[in-house]
């Protein structure tokens, strides 16, 4: 009896404890639910699609769900889905490299008879300022001591950039004509070089409608002709300038409108990567001194037959948690698609990005049972208006993160918005946030919301969604 009666009350005393988890997860469900109702109920989704999952980040069971099976355009929150195939096949550590050699022999007089060449292997740092070891200024400099330490004062050859590894320059299929001639829309291959892009800085005229000028490139590509279009807009209209060429282009055609009070410099891809970082090297290595007889170029002057190169540097890149820091903070696409070549390179010596996008699909099918129609990625940075992924996969990938070894360095590269950590992601019709979020009581949840085809101002339908998302605070 004494037994019966403690057990009862050990019963009574305890029962509180069992029911808070329960009790805390239905309340944070019922918050979900009740400002998902709001936000779906807005006119701004008339004609949309909105979808949203959260998963309880300690256990993997969902909280709510809504629309988790429909595929939808992702935007830039394909990054995460990029960022954690990269960490997990390629390691944290992983370093691109890129060397600097010579073909032929260097004589006694230190005349090079051959060639300088740069071969890359898909780096998308090199020349970029966002590290100080990788800027344009820091790796010539390198460069021009390499052949100088090898003796070399005159090269009668040419400076050769080899992007050979990916077969050239190439753009992602799907990517629309207007984006690709534009910084963020610049395209991959194995020999980047300062981001693919380069900035143009405008002066408006005084009278609207009249052509801005182009006071300046931020670096010399004198060697192509550029058709400047671009008209003086009114006063607060902003950037409205746009650049039009691709893969190889001889003429970049920029077009638009430049606000009369901007002060902003635009920046636009460069159609031949490979033959500018040549070019570059070529003009450098004449301003110390070390004259070229012939004129730089691709990979395309490279015989097909084997060549002897003598090694005279190798750059490594920043290592890999680096390089996802800024893939991420600064949404750069160029990062994405080096990554996803790069992954499908080192697993199976493919180079186009559908062989590297269907990778990533088999990848998270046989990890995570993902079926490939809920993660049809067309490329690894989401600027493909074709690609579409569930709500529920993605966020299912963010679960699979945060047990990583490697999550520490993801989770920093995860921008802050709202008070979240979270990636966004934004093009035509299309707007999205993926991440991980703690509450008040000390929940965490994975979360992901993609909304497609809204009605209205991006601005109001960003503030709507972090209204939604307020829930998970």
């Amino acid at each position: 009896m004494k037994t019966s009666i403690s057990l009862t009350l050990l019963s009574i005393c305890l029962s509180p404890l069992y029911s808070i988890p329960t009790f805390s997860q239905s309340a944070t469900k019922t918050k979900i639910e009740e400002a998902y109702r709001q936000f779906e109920k807005d006119p701004s989704l008339k004609n949309g699609t909105a979808s949203l999952s959260v998963f309880d980040a300690s256990t993997g069971t969902p909280i709510f769900q809504h629309n988790q099976e429909i595929g939808l355009a992702t935007a830039s929150t394909m990054k995460i889905i990029t960022a954690s195939t990269a960490f997990d096949i390629l390691g944290k550590d992983f370093k691109f490299k890129t060397n600097l050699s010579y073909t032929g022999t260097i004589q006694a007089d230190g005349v090079l008879h051959g060639d300088i060449i740069i071969e890359g292997s898909g780096d998308p740092t090199l020349g970029s300022n966002r590290y100080p070891e990788t800027s344009e200024e820091q790796i010539l400099n390198k460069w021009i001591y390499a052949i100088q330490n090898a003796g070399i004062k005159e090269i009668k050859g040419r400076i050769i950039g080899d992007d050979s590894r990916y077969q050239g320059y190439k753009v992602p299929g799907g990517w629309i004509w207007s984006d690709i001639g534009n910084y963020y829309g610049a395209g991959v291959s194995s020999l980047n070089w300062r981001e693919n892009a380069v900035g143009v800085v405008f002066t408006p005229n005084d009278a609207l409608g009249k052509p801005a000028t182009i006071q300046k490139l931020t670096a010399d590509l004198s060697y192509i002709k550029i058709t400047n279009e671009v008209t003086t807009g009114k006063n607060g209209s902003g950037d409205n300038v746009y650049a039009y060429s691709g893969p190889y282009a001889t003429n970049i055609y920029i077009r638009g409108t430049y606000g009369s009070d901007l002060k902003k410099t635009i920046e636009i891809s460069v159609p031949d990567p490979a033959y500018d970082v040549a070019f570059q090297l070529t003009k450098a290595l004449k301003n110390v001194g070390i004259k070229t007889a012939e004129l730089p170029s691709n990979s395309k002057a490279i015989s097909t037959a084997e060549i002897s190169r003598h090694l005279l540097d190798t750059h490594e890149s920043p290592d890999l948690a680096a390089i996802i820091y800024w893939f991420n903070q600064k949404s750069i696409n160029l990062y994405g698609e080096a990554l996803l070549k790069a992954i499908a390179y080192q697993t199976a010596q493919k180079t186009e990005t559908s062989e590297g996008a269907t990778f990533i699909q088999k990848y998270w099918e046989n990890k995570l049972q993902i079926n490939s129609s809920e993660l049809n990625n067309q490329d690894g940075s989401g600027l493909s208006p074709q690609n579409r992924v569930t709500t529920a996969a993605m966020t299912k990938i963010m679960q699979y993160a945060q047990s990583q070894s490697w999550f520490p360095e993801f989770y920093k590269s995860l921008p802050e918005y709202n008070n979240m950590k979270m990636k966004s992601g934004t093009i035509g019709g299309a707007l999205g946030y993926t991440g991980i979020q703690n509450n008040s009581t000390g929940e965490k949840f994975t979360f992901t919301l993609l909304v497609n085809n809204y009605s209205g101002s991006t601005s109001a339908m960003r503030k709507r969604m972090f209204t939604l998302l307020d829930a998970l605070k």
